[in-house]
């Protein structure tokens, strides 16, 4: 039986439990295609099931591959399938229980985008599960509208330097929070103002905003409560926002998982094409060094994404 080499936890822990191991590669089964991945990216999701703090995931799920997105080309088609062919570029979120820290994955008939044609495979795998978390935050949830105040946390980041430029795509006034060289970094990607956290609270200086997308939880949630405009929104990826302070201040509140969607993703793609979205790789690993990847993605700080390459 022909193997492949994947990053797999037996065990929660810290980075030390991942391994890397010889597994079968996979056969794709009716309306599937079988992906030789190219380049994957490192997500919270990731490091947060490795350590037994993602919910829904417990010691009976184990062993499991993680990586919940990436890039590369289609290696063997499953029966039935017509719409893509062996050789093609695709890139894609998936769902949880198959994983992307691998030479190959299972692609499900509603997962799979053609790549970006001006995106090399690691930026493309940095893309996917970042960037539409990012446009549900801001659209889907958010109802983000032309002459809005947006306010983005941790703006320099994975998830933030996405919803930066599709808020400001869509014509809102953003404001950032950042530190050190993110603050920069934030500008460049379009915000409208930055406010270095580390020495101003966001919270002084920012009022009458529309939406908030919370990706900080805890204090940095409790205190966006108050920038907010009556009837405006506070967006969050972590934790369940309070209603109580949510309605004291007259305010919404709503809480998401990314959902996999292949024509908003097939969307971004067109606007990365025409250049109006860039995808920000920090440093690239290869698989074989995946504990190094692993290490600083959790330590932070990160501008843009951290990805693994098959080379």
């Amino acid at each position: 039986m022909a193997t492949m080499l994947a990053a797999r936890v037996n065990a929660f822990g810290g980075p030390e439990v991942l391994t890397l191991e010889q597994v079968p590669i996979p056969e794709p089964k009716e309306g599937e295609v079988l992906l030789a991945i190219r380049a994957a990216s490192i997500n919270p999701v990731d490091y947060k099931t490795r350590a037994g703090k993602y919910p829904g995931v417990t010691a009976a799920d184990l062993p499991r591959t993680l990586g919940r997105d990436g890039s590369g080309v289609v290696a063997k088609l499953g029966p039935g399938v017509s719409d893509v062919k062996e050789g093609d570029a695709i890139y894609a979120m998936i769902g949880r229980n198959r994983g992307t820290w691998a030479e190959y994955v299972i692609l499900k008939a509603d997962e799979r985008v053609a790549k970006p044609k001006t995106l090399d495979h690691a930026h493309a795998g940095a893309t996917p599960l970042a960037a539409l978390t990012a446009w549900q935050a801001l659209f889907d949830h958010g109802g983000v509208q032309a002459g809005q105040r947006v306010l983005i946390h941790a703006a320099s980041g994975g998830v933030g330097h996405f919803a930066t430029q599709f808020a400001k795509l869509k014509g809102a006034h953003v404001i950032a929070t950042a530190s050190g060289d993110g603050i920069a970094f934030a500008r460049a990607h379009g915000a409208d103002e930055v406010i270095d956290y580390k020495t101003q609270r966001f919270d002084d200086v920012v009022k009458d905003v529309d939406v908030v997308f919370d990706t900080m939880a805890g204090e940095v949630q409790d205190r966006s409560w108050a920038v907010l405009k009556k009837g405006g929104i506070l967006v969050t990826i972590l934790g369940q926002p309070n209603e109580e302070k949510a309605k004291a201040h007259g305010v919404r509140a709503a809480r998401f998982l990314c959902a996999i969607k292949a024509d908003q993703l097939a969307e971004i793609g067109r606007l990365i094409d025409d250049g109006k979205v860039r995808v920000a790789v920090q440093q690239s690993f290869a698989l074989a060094d995946m504990l190094k990847a692993q290490e600083l993605a959790e330590r932070g700080p990160i501008r843009g994404k951290i990805v693994i390459e098959n080379r």
